[in-house]
């Protein structure tokens, strides 16, 4: 499977979805590589896995999603020019589906390993056609469908009905048949050009042999008579031997038989001999001496050294039907990846057709494959960069999150980068247990240090509060000179606020015992208060925004501290209420005046029984 296609998912995800849904969909679907290099070759599993996973985490049905991404594939190309050659395929619709199987072989060059699938069509009319779709890779039948029909709107202007008609295993590749309805008016323009009469020029079979050197002619018992004097040159004994003995059928993917055959007049074949092909008992020798000549005995440069590919033989040409022969006619020509296996199979430039493009094809392949390779290195010196500079992009947007996080909820944070703006992340909230703390004698006991000296006791003490809000799920509002605030309810809903924030509140006095005044040696102490009721939260403002509480119950819960004793929590009947039956310890303060000459009812905390 090369990059290109994993480029595109990737790319489909990201456009569609966005960057976070696209790290989700990494994620889930096990992928540590944050691009994809068009040219390298990946794990089949790859597409499927990362497929599946954005199907799970957008909700988008799987076969929906696979058709969105077909439809997408055909803009991607164009960034790479590879729109041009779908362009000219074919003058109509018919064209290019007549020609679909044989798209792949026109990009050999530049992937040399693609394992393309079969088309090939039957029963057209003046209304569409029916297309065989035959491929090894299972799952990829509507990202086909997708493209069948995004080909009809981007090329030909032309809209594309895709029915299935049946789609079954067929050993190790699925066959789906299709029939395709469009407008078909081409077909009927040339019915009436083959109808007509023309005039065939005269021309002996020898000549006819001498143009294509690498062809095979065989009957209906596929037993081969007549092999062209290219093919002949490495298989000697062909003649006679029936031809699916020597050759397997590598495209298209259908059994090496005389019908299939017939039935597949518009298809490319590619044929692989069966046996690896035997050298000359010189050649040997001959490498050896075209080490010395012209590469004077450079090791890492010699002819041997040229790859290890397969010695197997490999011909790709068309199947003619000859009705005077009563036989087929394979026109072919060697594939060859370079002229390193050309020289394996002991075949030379000179045993090529000179009346066709055969021998410059070979050269020119050979060239731009060294070429592909040097590119592709250097893509994936890139890639690697690319990829640890990811990894690192990554790291420090986890500290940036884990610091946004601190400032503001996550829930919060999330909507936020979304796009929403800061007001609307407020909210109502019916019912939370805020508390605040603050140090006793604050301002006597700075009088008397440094201002390093109250930095590092607020540090401590604050780090230590930071460790308990985190233990008993509050949320740090914010801290202003002694005075610490955490609430329970918001933006996190829960029915146990005041209990949560009546175990801090006691974690809280129990652990300040070890903090020293810097100046008297002696403890610090802290005066804790607790109320209950209605807020407004939310982010407000773009500059340096925080997540703030509003509303009367903030004031009464400051009230709650400011009017309590050191080393003892104060809390609200409000508070009170909500622990009822619960295991704290209660002690009835009775009632105090707070500002605005409101009455509350309080009591101490003083502890929690055991359960």
């Amino acid at each position: 499977m090369y990059g290109l296609l994993c480029e595109s998912l990737h790319d489909f995800i990201k456009e569609s979805y966005g960057d976070d849904v696209w790290k989700l969909v990494r994620e889930r679907a096990d992928v540590r590589l944050h691009s994809f290099v068009t040219h390298q070759v990946y794990s089949e599993s790859v597409i499927p896995q990362i497929a599946k996973a954005a199907s799970g985490v957008t909700g988008t049905p799987y076969n929906e999603l696979m058709n969105s991404w077909g439809v997408y594939f055909l803009g991607f190309v164009g960034k790479y020019g590879y729109d041009r050659i779908l362009k000219v395929l074919g003058r109509h619709v018919r064209d290019f589906i007549n020609g679909l199987d044989n798209l792949h072989e026109y990009l050999r060059f530049s992937y040399p390993k693609v394992q393309p699938p079969t088309f090939f069509c039957q029963e057209e009319s003046a209304t569409g056609v029916t297309l065989h779709y035959r491929s090894k890779r299972k799952g990829y039948l509507h990202y086909a469908m997708g493209q069948l029909r995004q080909m009809g709107k981007q090329f030909y202007d032309c809209d594309i009905h895709v029915e299935v008609l049946s789609e079954q295993l067929v050993g190790d590749y699925s066959h789906v048949t299709m029939r395709l309805n469009f407008d078909n008016s081409a077909y009927r323009y040339i019915q009436k050009e083959d109808e007509e009469e023309q005039e065939i020029l005269p021309i002996t079979s020898d000549f006819f042999f001498e143009i294509f050197p690498f062809n095979i002619v065989f009957r209906q018992d596929m037993v081969v008579h007549n092999v062209g004097s290219g093919l002949a040159t490495v298989f000697p004994d062909l003649d006679g031997k029936k031809i699916n003995d020597t050759f397997l059928l590598a495209r298209p993917l259908v059994e090496f038989t005389w019908n299939m055959i017939i039935s597949h007049p518009n298809n490319l074949f590619e044929i692989m001999s069966k046996e690896p092909v035997k050298r000359e008992r010189n050649l040997h020798n001959r490498v050896q001496i075209f080490n010395k000549l012209l590469l004077n005995g450079n090791s890492s440069s010699t002819m041997e050294s040229w790859g290890d590919g397969s010695r197997c033989l490999k011909l790709k040409g068309q199947m003619r039907f000859m009705p005077e022969w009563e036989s087929i006619i394979f026109l072919g020509t060697p594939v060859m990846e370079s002229l390193s296996a050309m020289f394996k199979t002991g075949l030379y430039i000179n045993d090529l057709s000179m009346h066709d493009s055969s021998r410059d094809l070979v050269l020119a392949g050979t060239q731009q494959s060294e070429e592909l390779k040097r590119a592709l290195i250097q893509e994936q010196k890139k890639s690697s960069k690319l990829e640890e500079s990811m990894k690192m992009l990554d790291y420090e947007m986890k500290k940036t999150d884990d610091l946004l996080y601190r400032m503001i909820p996550k829930p919060v944070a999330k909507r936020l980068r979304k796009g929403e703006p800061a007001v609307n992340t407020c909210e109502v909230f019916p019912d939370v247990t805020i508390l605040f703390s603050d140090v006793v004698g604050f301002t006597r006991i700075c009088s008397h240090i440094t201002p390093m000296q109250v930095v590092s006791m607020l540090n401590t003490m604050y780090t230590l509060f930071d460790t308990l809000s985190e233990k008993h799920h509050v949320f740090k509002v914010e801290t202003i000179g002694d005075a610490y605030m955490v609430v329970a309810g918001a933006p996190e809903k829960t029915k146990y606020h005041a209990h949560n924030i009546c175990d801090m509140a006691l974690d809280m006095v129990r652990s300040i015992d070890h903090l020293k005044d810097p100046f008297t040696g002696n403890n610090i102490q802290i005066r804790v208060g607790i109320h209950s009721g209605m807020v407004v939260a939310g982010v407000v403002g773009h500059k340096m925004p925080r997540y703030g509480l509003y509303g009367d119950t903030v004031h009464t819960a400051s009230a709650m501290e400011s009017n309590g004793k050191e080393m003892h929590i104060q809390l609200s009947n409000a508070t009170y209420e909500h622990l009822k039956g619960s295991h704290f310890i209660f002690e009835h303060r009775g009632t105090i005046t707070i500002k605005g000459n409101v009455e509350i009812e309080t009591y101490w905390l003083k502890g929690k029984r055991d359960k």
